[in-house]
């Protein structure tokens, strides 16, 4: 007999209109008329998932609270999911992943006994391949989600075997039919899955009225009832997604494999609300560095752990990532009150890294006479060859003539290092900023010494434009910007161009008012783009009291590196861009200053490589995805790269914020912002904004990106990105300090041995006092590594296939290391 499984659920985007009390006030509604159905109709059963929800239950009305708690354990409610919310699946990392579960599961398991079994994000718009490594580690079995649907995303078959990075495999199914119906038609919802799917033998089928609460009604269940009577050879029953998923289990072994991500839909979600996903970006980095840091000097007594703020900052990072707000498709509240969401946790964030970084700096011994000390701590378990910038003001201003030429040395060794202008604009020179090159030992703080010496004048800059060309060129890198239209024209490395002319072009692209893109798939269509303003201009949009000034110029120059800054206009948008060029090594530096006031246009970063044949690579979540290349919008995290054809060298793109590109013709394209109206659903011929008034629109006003581009062969280029682009990320902590000398001297953190194995995540675990250490292979390769941490005197060998997570958990009564899954349970 054919059997379906009817799902109810009330689809409650609990910040789709983002001030969330109205998203609560939802929730207590929805939930208080299921728990009435539950308890009068014997045979119904409802379904909710998202932690959240069922927290601001518990807080503004525990009496139903308690009630849902006695259907669950009834069987007559069912925790579906399981996680903190329904977060966008694309653009968390994977780390955020693993924590949108750990919150969600131990919340259920706490309140309701109940270990939730089948995920479920039914309207995300997407799925990264990497969640289903995550998902086999923290106790799933299956995965039910509704988007892309056939339109956008042919799969062999809707049920199938969704095949992780490091093949770990979870049964999955899209639910073809979404997850709503409209009040008073679940009837003929179900009935119209009859008629077209006649040969089905196992069906399940979500339902329940709207696309933002509702849930049962008494029409609908009352059809439903007369429709179970009517049809004897069906049975038709009131069921739950992990029963469903139970039943197909045995046909596991028949169903197809699919081995990528689920992918795409509402590409313009990879752009759309620029400020909400940096921001989301720069909490990730700065929870996890906090963690990191507290954890290693917490562990070894220099101060307590701070459980309750990090956890705090936790769920605002998890609250960020609602599947409304990440991707920018909320209202202008919502907007607003993600920004500020995202502010507290990093306020949070601030404070408990400034708390570590001076217990960790109490034992560095006093500064000497005239000495400036100048810390920089290394959260990372590997060395960092970098450019450190730190800004610091001498003990009064230079009332005496001349220029103080702060100097730089490490153990007596003097670095390259040079001045440049600092952020505040005193007119004495007083505050400093101080660039200089640096290998920061891991996982420890590392010193420097700064000396102010007085000299004559401030050095000048020693290159200059000469025909039209401003040539920078050392024993590592040729580069040559146009100063007659401000891009760069060669980007060699070993004698290998990467780039051909033109490039970080700032391109103009037609779009609409729509902030998903439901409709489309790529944006493609350049309206125009951005060119070098006059001088006059020029000189009105930097603010200088002089006429004119050229739009191209070296601003910066000393022994670290070469800053070439060219202004340009668009419209009524205008954008300064600067080339950051080292004295050594082969990474460049690109900071966009835009200021965007265009309407349904996109702005993207036209690279075009050298490599018209080559394909694109990007980080997703614990993994690589290769992204298309016909144009397409694609999504990645926080590194892209193009190959050669030959695959024998590549260009990487490291960025600290943006997640939309695409890449055609050996040109990849990267999207900055687009400028729709907040919340406008494209539905049938209607205008997609009131043509009447203003209307406000995403993304306008300042904005500020940053790339690091390098080139190089492309098995050394793959095997360095990904610690290199986490170390752009998660930035080393730089203060000028005099440290006091009367603490205990610090012992170095993490130590790995080998020079591609990520540190995701160093933690104390939920539960206990003992260490949680997270491990990730990025490359796909098979490792071995060893794990030192000095601070705790252990040290452990650790074996990692391709692409796998795994996760250690340090016992400190025994001194022992155990394999713990992403739940924290032992293996």
């Amino acid at each position: 007999m054919k059997r379906i499984h009817l799902v109810c659920n009330a689809h409650l985007d609990p910040v789709w209109l983002w001030e969330w009390p109205e998203g609560a006030g939802e929730a207590l509604s929805t939930f208080r008329s299921a728990a009435d159905f539950c308890e009068r109709r014997k045979n119904f059963v409802f379904c909710h998932n998202e932690a959240i929800l069922y927290q601001w239950i518990e807080d503004f009305e525990p009496d139903l609270f308690k009630r849902i708690q006695g259907l669950v354990a009834a069987g007559r409610w069912n925790i579906l999911g399981g996680w903190f919310v329904q977060p966008d699946c694309n653009m968390p990392g994977g780390e955020s992943l693993v924590r949108q579960i750990l919150l969600g599961k131990r919340y259920f398991r706490e309140k309701f006994a109940v270990d939730v079994k089948t995920a479920a994000n039914l309207d995300p718009f997407g799925h990264a391949r990497g969640l289903v490594q995550i998902l086999a580690k923290s106790g799933y079995h299956s995965y039910l989600f509704c988007r892309p649907d056939a339109d956008f995303l042919t799969l062999p078959n809707d049920e199938f075997v969704w095949v992780g990075y490091d093949g770990s495999e979870v049964l999955a199914a899209r639910a073809k039919a979404h997850y709503n119906s409209q009040g008073g038609k679940a009837r003929a919802k179900v009935e119209d899955w009859m008629r077209s799917r006649p040969d089905r033998e196992v069906s399940l089928l979500l339902w329940g009225i709207g696309d933002h609460g509702g849930g049962a009604s008494e029409k609908d269940l009352d059809d439903l009832d007369g429709l179970i009577a009517s049809t004897p050879d069906v049975e038709i029953f009131h069921s739950t997604a992990e029963a469903y998923f139970e039943e197909l289990g045995p046909r596991r072994n028949a169903l197809p494999r699919f081995a990528e991500g689920l992918n795409p839909w509402a590409v313009g979600c990879y752009t759309t609300m620029a400020r909400v996903k940096q921001g989301h970006r720069r909490l990730e980095n700065e929870l996890f560095s906090a963690e990191k840091m507290a954890s290693i000097a917490s562990f070894q007594g220099l101060m307590k752990y701070p459980d309750r703020d990090l956890a705090e900052a936790l769920r605002d990072l998890a609250f960020s990532e609602f599947h409304d707000i990440l991707p920018g498709s909320s209202i202008g509240p919502g907007e607003e009150g993600a920004v500020r969401l995202l502010d507290h946790g990093l306020e949070i964030c601030s404070r408990v890294k400034a708390k570590a970084f001076f217990a960790l700096a109490a034992g560095e011994k006093p500064a000497e006479e005239g000495e400036i000390p100048i810390l920089v701590y290394n959260p990372h378990p590997f060395r960092i060859r970098s450019l450190i910038a730190c800004e610091f003001e001498d003990h009064e201003p230079n009332f005496g003539g001349g220029y103080l030429l702060p100097r730089i040395s490490h153990q007596g060794r003097p670095l390259p290092s040079q001045p440049e202008k600092e952020l505040s604009n005193l007119s004495l020179e007083w505050r400093k900023k101080i660039v200089f090159s640096a290998e920061l030992e891991p996982g420890r703080m590392n010193r420097f010494c700064c000396r102010m010496e007085k000299i004559g004048q401030k050095p000048r800059p020693s290159i200059a434009e000469e025909g039209g060309i401003i040539r920078f060129k050392t024993d590592d890198l040729d580069v040559l910007i146009n100063t007659t239209t401000g891009f760069l024209d060669r980007f060699k490395i070993g004698g290998c161009d990467f780039l051909a002319a033109n490039a970080f072009k700032p391109l103009v692209i037609g779009d609409n008012a729509d902030p998903w893109g439901m409709s489309v798939r790529r944006f493609r269509d350049v309206a125009g783009e951005f060119t070098l303003m006059d001088p006059a201009a020029a000189a009105a949009f930097a603010g200088v009291s002089k006429a004119s000034l050229p739009p191209v110029r070296v601003v910066e120059d000393g022994e670290v590196r070469t800053v070439v800054e060219a202004l340009f206009g668009y419209g009524h948008s205008f954008l300064a861009l600067r080339y950051l060029l080292p004295k050594a090594g082969t990474e460049i530096e690109v900071e966009l200053r835009v200021h965007w006031n265009e309407k349904d246009k996109m702005l993207k970063l036209s690279l075009p490589t050298r490599f018209e044949q080559g394909r694109c690579l990007g980080q997703a979540a614990y993994g690589i995805e290769p992204l298309p290349d016909n144009g397409d919008e694609a999504v990645s995290q926080k590194w892209a790269a193009v190959v050669s054809p030959d695959d024998e060298v590549a260009l990487t793109i490291i960025n600290d914020g943006v997640y939309g590109s695409d890449f055609a013709n050996g040109e990849l394209r990267v999207s900055l912002l687009r400028s729709p109206a907040h919340s406008a659903d494209p539905a049938g011929d209607r205008p997609l904004s009131y043509q009447d008034r203003h209307i406000p629109r995403i993304d306008q006003g300042e904005r500020l990106f940053h790339f690091w581009i390098n080139g190089g062969r492309s098995g050394e280029r793959l095997s360095a990105i990904d610690r290199e682009s986490l170390a752009k990320n998660e930035v080393p902590y730089a203060l000028a300090y005099f440290p006091p000398g009367t603490g205990k001297k610090a012992r170095p953190g993490v130590v790995l041995s080998d020079p591609v194995v990520q540190l995701p995540a160093l933690k104390k675990a939920e539960d206990g006092n003992d260490l949680i250490i997270r491990l990730f292979e990025p490359t796909g390769i098979e490792r071995t590594t060893e794990l030192d941490m000095p601070f705790l005197r252990a040290k452990t060998q650790v074996k990692l296939k391709g692409f796998e997570i795994k996760t250690l958990r340090y016992l400190r009564k025994t001194k022992e290391f155990r394999d713990v899954d992403l739940l924290e349970n032992e293996t």
